[in-house]
Order: C-alpha cells, then sequence, then structure tokens
C-alpha cells in the first residue's frame, strides 16, 4: 500500500470515529459532525467577509514571516563569522524561544495596535527557528569542501552556487516546514487575543462566544488546509528559484 493512501485511509478513520462520537454525544454545541462543519464551511466560503478576513490575516502572518526570513539570512552569516555577534544575539533567540505567545502578545499589544499585532508575534515566534537552522547549516559545513574551493581558486559566486546554496537549502526547507505552521498557529492565537476587525481571529472568538461549534472546526478546518496549501506552493517555489540559481 502506498504512503498516499495509507494516509488517506488514516484520515478517513479519524473522520469515521469524528462521525460516531459526535452521534453519541447528539449535540452540535459540545462536538459538530463532519458533515455538519462541511455544510457551514460551503456556507462560509460564498460570503465576501470569509475571503475578506483570510485576506486579512494572512496578509500579515505573511508578512511576519517573510521579515523573519530575510533577517535570518542577514543575522545568521553574521553570527556565524563573528563570535561576538553571536554572544550578543542569542539572548534574543533564547528569549523569543522561551516566552510563551499569550505573554508576549499581552505585551507587544501595549505597543503595536492590534491590526498589526499578528505581523509582531508570527515573526517573533519563526524567527529564532529559521535563524538557528540557516547558522546550524552555515556553522557545521563541510570545511574539506571549502579549503578544496581555495586551492582551486573557485570564484566567489561560484562558491555560494554549487557549495552554500546546496547546504543551506535542505536546512532552511526543513525550518520552513516548522516555521510557517507555527506562523499560522501563533498569528492567528494572537488575533484571538486582540480581536482585530475583520480577522480570522475575530472569527474564531465569535464562534467561541455563540457556542458555534460548527463555526469554530470550520475555521479551523480552513486555517489547515490553508497551511497546508502555502507550505507546498511557496518550497515549489523555492525548489524552482534554487535550481535556476545552480544552473
Amino acid at each position: 500500500m502506498s504512503e498516499k493512501k495509507s494516509l488517506t485511509l488514516s484520515f478517513l478513520f479519524y473522520f469515521v470515529i469524528w462521525q460516531v462520537a459526535a452521534m453519541a454525544l447528539d449535540s452540535s454545541v459540545l462536538l459538530a459532525s463532519p458533515v455538519e462543519v462541511a455544510f457551514r464551511l460551503f456556507d462560509l466560503i460564498r460570503t465576501s467577509s470569509f475571503w475578506a478576513s483570510i485576506a486579512f490575516s494572512l496578509s500579515r502572518i505573511f508578512l511576519g514571516l517573510l521579515i523573519s526570513i530575510i533577517l535570518s539570512f542577514v543575522t545568521a552569516p553574521l553570527c556565524a563569522k563573528y563570535k561576538i555577534l553571536k554572544i550578543l544575539h542569542e539572548p534574543l533567540v533564547m528569549l523569543m524561544k522561551a516566552t510563551p505567545v499569550a505573554s508576549i502578545t499581552i505585551l507587544i499589544l501595549i505597543w503595536v495596535s492590534s491590526r498589526n499585532l499578528s505581523v509582531v508575534i508570527s515573526f517573533m515566534m519563526v524567527y529564532p527557528v529559521i535563524f538557528t537552522s540557516i547558522h546550524d547549516g552555515i556553522v557545521h559545513f563541510d570545511r574539506k569542501l571549502i579549503e578544496m574551493s581555495r586551492i582551486y581558486s573557485v570564484k566567489r559566486i561560484k562558491k555560494i552556487r554549487y557549495l552554500y546554496v546546496p547546504s543551506l537549502t535542505n536546512a532552511f526547507e526543513s525550518a520552513f516546514t516548522v516555521s510557517l505552521s507555527l506562523c499560522f498557529k501563533s498569528g492567528i492565537a494572537a488575533e484571538v487575543i486582540a480581536i482585530p476587525d475583520g480577522s480570522i481571529g475575530e472569527k474564531l472568538y465569535e464562534a467561541k462566544l455563540y457556542l458555534a461549534t460548527g463555526d469554530l472546526f470550520a475555521w479551523t478546518l480552513m486555517i489547515i488546509v490553508l497551511a497546508k496549501a502555502f507550505e507546498k506552493i511557496f518550497l515549489a517555489i523555492e525548489r524552482k528559484v534554487v535550481r535556476r540559481i545552480e544552473a
């Protein structure tokens, strides 16, 4: 049996359990059934406010992710080259890793408006992951290959294209996969706390407030689908860019 088929059957198994549990409880407030969630999601996607909320939240979450990626590619090589920068930078990374999302959200909300809070939170949750992966990829790069490139007087641009890019690509991809899901979770969690108008977090909060469990599950399912879809899209784009660089 193929891996894809096994995964599909596994999902079906849990959907059946979900349906049976919903039927046993017989209360859509406690647990909406998969059928109810599917119908509610179908109703939601036909409204303009649904897509407006998705556009609002995704634009801010992706901005935080983009800032963290760009900054990581700047700071990681510098910290790998200069030990003093690594020493000064380490406490900041540790602080970002250790601070709970709720605590940092409330703190940042003092300085940043609720509409832009998810940008800051997404960045702070994701930056340590991407920075650490890129930094470790540089630090643990095969020194023999570097020495060989020096012996044969390989130009800097070729070193970057054929040595550093392939090596860092794997590190970045694994970090990006973790970061994207973390970005969605932290960004939307921040929105649920700050409740900016027109956001996914606001819709989740309203669903909880009015005990609309079907809406809660529908929005959650949509978030999962979006996170997985954008992961596939971004990784495909990244691999295409890397192939062009190496060509």
